[in-house]
């Protein structure tokens, strides 16, 4: 999310949208009324054919990135540096550094995540890979370095458990959060692993899981070994981080270092398992989340195939659901842990994308849903931003 729209101007609102066979720009005009996708390179999309995970912009530089997988080139970065009118694949893109141990023997399967750094270090992003890699870029995403104190650490082996034990889509480092308080504090999620934080940027960490369950270990409160499917930190208010697992939904209490259930409030037919969330630019109490069907065999699609958005502005203490303007019933899609977002107009927009290459908003808050898009491929990821 980014803005630099003149005081009392609705600025642009663009969405980069990343799927199974290319990237997708959709840019919305100052009310948010007319939308035109890709409008600098026609209709044709970015990476055509291409997997791009991620697509996201630096409010700093403009700079945007995209990680994609080609199928014969394997995992990179592109950049774009005039709004994806040209791109430059990075000169150097995360890679694991080589080892002649054997337990490091590990290579960039696709480049998963992508985080700008801190506002103080403008030139800086972090790129989180599968398997479970994190990097840093300190020159706008053209080279990329190993953060070695997480990727060498050795005690990786004992957070993160075997190959067997991933995900069924593979081990993921994702959910990179950089304090916009302090740049040297950072918070990671990891499927499977857990949530993890540095205060030294990247040189030291310490699992930071307790009060998550873990139902599917054999010890519920593991310290580690969770599953954290997107994590949010609040853009600007300090201390203030949620995160919806594999087993709820979590507000964490800083002061104790503990995760509070606060998916309990959402209605039992419901629950509490999703893949994403968003968070209020500016209200730490206003939070959404896409709940899913969790249950037996993990189907991972909307709760008896009726889509739903739900909304808490009290911190977890209630949710109210959002349906108007979404399909009432029949519509068995999943929306993944990239897949929503919110730009930062005064009444926020919110949007989403889903397995079946539909992209959907509300531009007050979720009161009232509309289908932007139809028949894009499977959708990856979405994020919001205005100009």
């Amino acid at each position: 999310m980014a803005t630099s729209s003149r005081p009392g101007r609705p600025g642009r609102t663009f969405l980069l949208v990343g799927t199974r066979k290319g990237l997708f720009i959709l840019e919305g005009d100052g009310k948010r009324e007319k939308w035109r996708v890709n409008g600098n390179t026609g209709d044709a999309p970015h990476f055509l054919g291409q997997i791009v995970n991620h697509a996201v912009m630096n409010p700093r530089t403009g700079t945007i990135l995209a990680a994609a997988r080609a199928g014969h080139l394997g995992p990179t970065v592109f950049r774009s540096t005039d709004s994806g009118k040209t791109w430059k694949e990075a000169a150097s893109p995360p890679a694991f550094p080589k080892r002649e141990q054997p337990d490091y023997g590990w290579s960039v399967a696709h480049v998963f995540w992508l985080t700008p750094g801190h506002s103080s270090e403008p030139q800086v992003w972090y790129a989180g890979t599968s398997p479970h890699g994190l990097f840093r870029s300190g020159d706008d995403g053209v080279t990329w370095q190993s953060v070695d104190g997480f990727n060498l650490h050795p005690d990786r082996p004992k957070w993160l458990g075997g190959s067997q034990e991933a995900p069924p889509d593979g081990a993921i480092l994702h959910s990179i959060n950089v304090d916009p308080f302090d740049a040297k504090h950072l918070m990671i999620g990891m499927s499977a692993g857990g949530v993890f934080e540095s205060f030294d940027r990247g040189e030291t960490w310490r699992p930071l899981n307790r009060g998550c369950v873990a139902d599917f270990l054999p010890d519920p409160n593991a310290e580690w070994g969770h599953d954290p499917h997107c994590m949010r930190m609040h853009p600007s208010v300090k201390n203030v981080v949620y995160q919806q697992n594999h087993c709820g939904i979590y507000k964490l209490d800083r002061a104790a270092n503990r995760w509070q259930r606060i998916g309990e409030h959402m209605p039992k037919e419901v629950g509490d398992i999703g893949f994403p969330m968003t968070l209020h630019p500016r209200d730490a109490k206003t939070l959404w989340v896409f709940p899913m069907d969790g249950t037996t065999v993990w189907p991972r699609m909307s709760v008896a195939g009726k889509p739903a958005v739900y909304c808490s502005r009290d911190a977890g203490a209630t949710w109210k659901r959002q349906t108007r303007g979404l399909p009432a019933a029949h519509a068995w899609f999943t929306v993944k842990r990239q897949a929503m977002s919110a730009d930062q107009q005064q009444k926020v927009g919110l949007y989403f994308g889903t397995t079946c290459g539909e992209v959907w908003a509300s531009f007050d808050e979720g009161s009232q849903w509309h289908c932007l898009m139809l028949h894009l491929p499977h959708i990856y990821s979405v994020e919001a931003y205005t100009l």
